[in-house]
């Protein structure tokens, strides 16, 4: 971890740990603007923009650093929408607002021009805060060419929903709605979802962890028969193949950050979500089998992490469509090149760092 990388992510941790009971206060009270107010303060929204943009200038690796630790506290706010907007933004040369962004991805739009003015017209699908935000941010081709296009909540009809641990994913309708609109040929655009996959990836490999953790605490200080839980031979080998399986989703997702930051970055991110989605599967069933039935009760944490990795799973798809696409990458490039493609992927990130 290079020294800003370090200094950046502790400073998060710190702030994200005086605040960790900010997710039980979400469903309860709802958008946490005091903790938010802090973390623009911390500069964390603006760390992909350039310094001379007005921006941190971290790279992808930094901002999966501070996002794992996000997750590790399950801090409840789009930290990884507003990034990754506020970057689209500056490529496109429009304003950012300095509040709270979302992104959408799942989508059916129409992008149209008249009368100098953007109008979009369409359905935006499970956006991540939408009831929360005043601005989403999304894509659309007009005229053959991508876009990218800023759009206002107040013009939109919306449709709450929510996830499995009650963050909002709402769904937003609009007709004839007036937008800001650019065009934009950032890679990040052209990849919006596997962007967006990388940085939920991070926050879910730090929501394993923090997992993790508390299992192997309450493995300790719980005992049955007169004897801690983690004495029992049993209970270290699940614990043990829980640990190996946070760290291997913690290599995956470093390794498809640094392939962020040196270009093509989309078969290390498919194999880094697809990493992701088969520990979660295996880790939250061993960390409820731990902890018993105190792990479901509200007033427990653990479920906060579990819940959220249930519903990040299967969120920028599931187990199914990532081996479908890992699949279709192998099979393009046949069979002879899987190995030396592999390999020269290592190379470039071993040489970027």
């Amino acid at each position: 971890m290079s020294d800003q990388r370090d200094v950046l992510a502790e400073s998060a941790a710190r702030l994200f740990e005086a605040h960790a009971d900010a997710a039980a206060l979400a469903q309860q009270s709802g958008f946490q603007h005091s903790l938010w107010e802090q973390v623009e303060s911390l500069g964390i929204t603006a760390l992909l923009i350039a310094e001379d943009d007005g921006g941190v200038g971290a790279d992808w690796e930094d901002a999966c650093a501070v996002l794992h630790r996000s997750g590790y506290w399950q801090i409840p706010l789009p930290l990884a929408e507003t990034m990754l907007a506020r970057r689209l933004a500056t490529a496109a040369g429009l304003l950012w607002p300095h509040e709270p962004v979302s992104i959408a991805i799942l989508q059916q739009t129409e992008l149209s021009r008249a009368d100098g003015s953007w109008r979009f017209t369409g359905r935006l699908t499970g956006v991540p805060w939408g009831r929360d935000v005043n601005v989403v941010f999304t894509t659309a081709t007009y005229t053959g060419e991508l876009h990218l296009v800023a759009l206002n909540r107040s013009d939109a009809t919306v449709r709450q929903a929510q996830n499995l641990a009650g963050e909002p994913r709402d769904d937003f309708r609009f007709e004839g709605a007036l937008a800001q609109a650019a065009p934009i040929e950032s890679v990040e655009a052209t990849q919006l979802f596997e962007y967006m996959t990388l940085l939920r990836t991070a926050q879910a490999a730090g929501t394993l962890e923090s997992a993790l953790h508390r299992t192997l605490t309450h493995a300790r200080e719980r005992k049955q028969f007169g004897r801690p839980l983690s004495q029992f031979q049993v209970i270290q080998h699940q614990l043990a193949t829980f640990g190996s399986e946070v760290a291997a989703v913690a290599c995956a997702v470093s390794a498809a950050a640094r392939a962020a930051c040196t270009g093509d970055a989309a078969f290390q991110i498919a194999s880094a979500k697809l990493r992701a989605n088969q520990a979660i599967a295996f880790a939250t069933a061993v960390a409820h089998q731990v902890h018993g039935a105190i792990g479901f009760t509200k007033e427990y944490p653990l479920h906060h992490a579990t819940q959220r990795l249930w519903s990040w799973r299967s969120e920028f798809g599931n187990d199914r469509f990532w081996s479908l696409r890992l699949g279709q990458l192998v099979v393009a490039r046949g069979a002879d090149a899987f190995w030396p493609d592999l390999t020269a992927r290592d190379d470039a990130s071993a040489t970027a760092t």
